[in-house]
């Protein structure tokens, strides 16, 4: 017979777990004095002398860089993202000892397919607000309600609100199985992922461990370079024989991306806890997020410039304003120090698989390579506007794409 002391024990285990399993709901709410705090800082900016070159070969320009603050700390308003993702149901759960934040929204429409949108570095949730509405609600965004989708968009771990790990292990390994167990205690036994940058790695991750429930992957960072391929762009040496005129030029791409376009992603790889300054400085962290690649950096510019061309200047800041608010910086940076898998080869994924290659992106992934690394391709396009941030620059276009991507899957 038990005892007392046994039955407490086991009642308050059983009380704990469904505690850890409980979606609670989220409101973000951000406290004016820490937007006082952030223009304080901004204004206070020890700004370092201009750049030896007329170009951004040596990063992100001071002049850049100073339009930015400028505008940040005289006109930004945080309060009108803030709203907008108010209006937006989100919730956060433990999952394998984490709190995992994200946002749920479920579609009117009946037969809507449950999809789950990973962001990347130096990503969050902000880039994907903008193809909420036209997946949710297709009929009212040049779509048919066959097109719905119930959309989750995770905060990734160490980014955002979600919870920031005090342990090692939080690869993208772990992460792809996390989102599986959201999506399960969501209810969704059927459903389908999408991601880009590291939520592309994750995407593929799933893909990889294959879960019942998991019908098919979309991913605008798709790991499709051959390994000789890949292995002689990162050494630099010339290219393999036998590549068509299309592989050639962008393997040439991934060369320069190795040389000089991922500095950051080796340094956080080694060292993110070295990069404090990014925690104490907004500017200091503003610029070290602008740098992610070359084009990227160029589409930002214009922007400050006056030339808004996919993304504007509040896209820009309610990201970086993001990180600041939650103090992520670091917390986000070591997720390249947990990576273990190459960024562009194939992993081993036999579930159906999409790809939207995007021209402005690292490389424009070749339909032959695609082919090869994907066995069971049931989508592929080739697209002639969007960057790394597909979804953030090209919303409508993106959206577009997840629909006709998953369509023979429904």
């Amino acid at each position: 017979m038990a005892t007392v002391a046994q039955t407490s024990a086991t009642q308050e285990r059983s009380e704990q777990a469904v505690t850890k399993d409980t979606i609670r709901p989220f409101h973000v709410n951000v406290p004016e004095a820490e937007l006082t705090e952030l223009r304080r800082r901004i204004n206070e900016t020890r700004w370092p002398d201009r750049e030896t070159v007329g170009d951004q070969s040596q990063g992100v320009q001071l002049a850049t860089i100073q339009k930015l603050a400028r505008y940040w700390a005289t006109e930004y308003d945080w309060r009108k993202v803030e709203a907008r993702l108010k209006a937006l149901p989100q919730f956060i759960t433990e999952i394998d000892g984490l709190d995992i934040h994200f946002i749920h929204v479920r579609s009117k429409h009946e037969n809507a397919l449950p999809i789950i949108v990973s962001h990347g570095w130096p990503g969050s949730i902000i880039e994907q607000l903008k193809i909420i509405d036209p997946l949710v609600n297709p009929t009212a965004n040049g779509g048919k309600a066959s097109d719905a989708f119930h959309v989750v968009i995770p905060s990734m771990p160490g980014f955002g609100y979600s919870g920031k790990p005090n342990t090692t292990g939080w690869d993208p390994a772990r992460i792809a199985r996390t989102w599986v167990v959201l999506m399960k205690r969501l209810g969704y036994t059927r459903f389908v992922a999408q991601g880009g940058d590291w939520g592309g790695i994750v995407v593929d991750q799933m893909g990889v461990q294959a879960p019942p429930e998991l019908i098919g992957i979309h991913t605008n960072f798709p790991h499709v370079c051959p390994p000789d391929i890949d292995k002689a762009a990162q050494s630099g040496a010339p290219a393999p024989s036998g590549l068509s005129d299309e592989e050639r030029a962008q393997f040439e791409r991934l060369k320069v991306v190795y040389a000089k376009g991922i500095g950051y992603a080796y340094q956080m790889g080694l060292r993110p806890q070295t990069l404090t300054g990014l925690a104490d400085s907004p500017v200091g962290q503003a610029a070290y997020m602008l740098d992610h690649d070359a084009r990227s950096l160029e589409l930002i510019s214009r922007a400050f410039d006056g030339q808004p061309g996919g993304l504007t200047r509040d896209d820009v800041l309610d990201n970086i304003t993001h990180y600041w608010l939650t103090n992520t910086a670091i917390s986000a940076a070591r997720l390249y120090w947990e990576n273990k898998l190459p960024f562009f080869e194939p992993g081993n994924v036999s579930i159906p698989v999409a790809v939207s290659a995007f021209p402005d992106d690292l490389f424009q992934a070749p339909r032959s390579w695609a082919e090869r690394a994907y066995p069971n391709l049931i989508y592929y396009n080739k697209l002639d506007k969007g960057g790394h941030f597909a979804a953030w620059e090209q919303p409508q276009l993106f959206s577009t794409e997840i629909r006709a991507a998953f369509r023979s899957l429904r």
